[in-house]
């Protein structure tokens, strides 16, 4: 009983440990080319997109949070996750 315990308390850490990477974001490097804040929109000039299987080009992406929005400056190097948010590509976070 106590073996068949641990086995399940093994399963469940090993099912959330593994759920938890699938929610780990991989941060992509690239430069700020263009910030337009009246239309929430950057473009970026990155490297690989490998969660959304992009290579790497210049685009331009949605960006719904003004605080991340205000972090982006034309010419800066930044550190990025981009994601579809409704259909679109949009950063959702920056470092």
């Amino acid at each position: 009983m106590k073996s068949a315990m641990i086995k399940i308390g093994l399963t469940a850490l090993l099912s959330a440990s593994a759920a938890f990477g699938a929610f780990a974001q991989e941060f992509t490097k690239g430069v700020v080319n263009k910030v337009d804040a009246k239309a929430k929109k950057v473009t970026i000039k990155h490297e690989d997109l490998k969660n959304l299987d992009m290579p790497a080009m210049t685009m331009v992406f949605r960006v719904e949070d003004a605080a991340i929005l205000a972090k982006m400056k034309e010419g800066a190097n930044v550190e990025f996750v981009a994601e579809r948010v409704n259909g679109k590509l949009t950063v959702t976070e920056v470092k």
